[in-house]
């Protein structure tokens, strides 16, 4: 029972750490290798906010995802522009930003197991006689409303079905008058506020340290390449089959195997099947 519980909730932990890469690359083909940077960034800016400034925690958080945001939309716009359709520039580009971000963030003090949020929910209740705090239960709560949403919104509002459009075919999208620079400016902004929601909620349960980002950033590449690089719901799917793998060798072998699970799904998935569960690729053009 406790397997099936906290494999459900890890699983749905690691969809939420993963939908703001998924989303990214799937409309724009840009890798944010700056994921996990921004997810830890956006927990010290919220502990700033609420600890450094005694701002509402409310407030702190609204100001802390629209931060977020905008950095994500100016990395875009004054970088990731530059060297958009190169995919090896794209990934230096994205990855050297993300590394200043935490770099910047350790030379600037904040290391250490000080720094924290505070949870939404204190307590905890029994489900079938496993103790699960609220906060989790919150996680699960929220990350399936978050799923439901991002589905309506990109089959029943015009910016959704226009990410949707360019997910699917850039070049009809373009015919269409969709403009590509400003359909991957909105989506790497709501990524990075995805990835900042994700910090928000799994943050209070541990601390915020700098190597967070990285592990955060490793875990979001594998379920994306799992489920398919391209593909949201396969993202889900591959956080589900990652999440359980992982429970299951918390249980038998120890919880430091956990990274070990994530690196060996990306190792085994670029053998086997190289366009994940849901890619987009075929399978003849896997073998070329």
């Amino acid at each position: 029972m406790d397997i099936l519980i906290y494999g459900t909730i890890n699983s749905i932990m690691l969809a939420l750490i993963a939908l703001g890469f998924a989303l990214v690359y799937g409309t724009s083909r840009i890798p944010n290798f700056a994921h996990g940077a921004i997810y830890v960034l956006c927990g010290f800016v919220t502990w700033a906010f609420v600890r450094g400034l005694g701002l509402n925690y409310v407030l702190s958080i609204v100001l802390a995802l629209a931060l977020t945001g905008i950095l994500g939309a100016l990395m875009y716009r004054f970088v990731l522009i530059r060297v958009r359709g190169m995919n090896i520039s794209e990934i230096i580009a994205s990855y050297a930003i993300g590394l200043a971000i935490l770099e910047g963030l350790r030379w600037g003090g904040f290391k250490g197991t000080t720094y924290t949020l505070p949870v939404f929910m204190e307590g905890s209740i029994n489900i079938g006689e496993i103790p699960v705090d609220y906060q989790r239960i919150l996680v699960v709560v929220i990350g399936i409303l978050l799923v439901a949403f991002l589905w309506l919104f990109t089959h029943y509002t015009r910016i959704g079905l226009a990410l949707r459009g360019m997910a699917q075919d850039e070049r009809a999208a373009l015919m269409l008058g969709i403009d590509s620079d400003t359909m991957a400016l909105v989506a790497m902004a709501m990524g990075s506020m995805l990835a900042g929601l994700a910090a928000i909620l799994l943050l209070p349960l541990g601390n915020i340290v700098v190597e967070k980002g990285y592990d955060v950033l490793i875990q979001a590449i594998a379920v994306c390449i799992v489920g398919g690089l391209g593909s949201w719901m396969g993202a889900v799917l591959a956080a589900f089959l990652i999440g359980f793998a992982q429970i299951l060798t918390t249980v038998y072998l120890g919880s430091h195997f956990q990274m070990v699970v994530a690196l060996l799904a990306i190792i085994i998935t670029l053998i086997l099947k190289p366009s994940g569960l849901f890619g987009q690729q075929k399978e003849l053009e896997e073998r070329v």
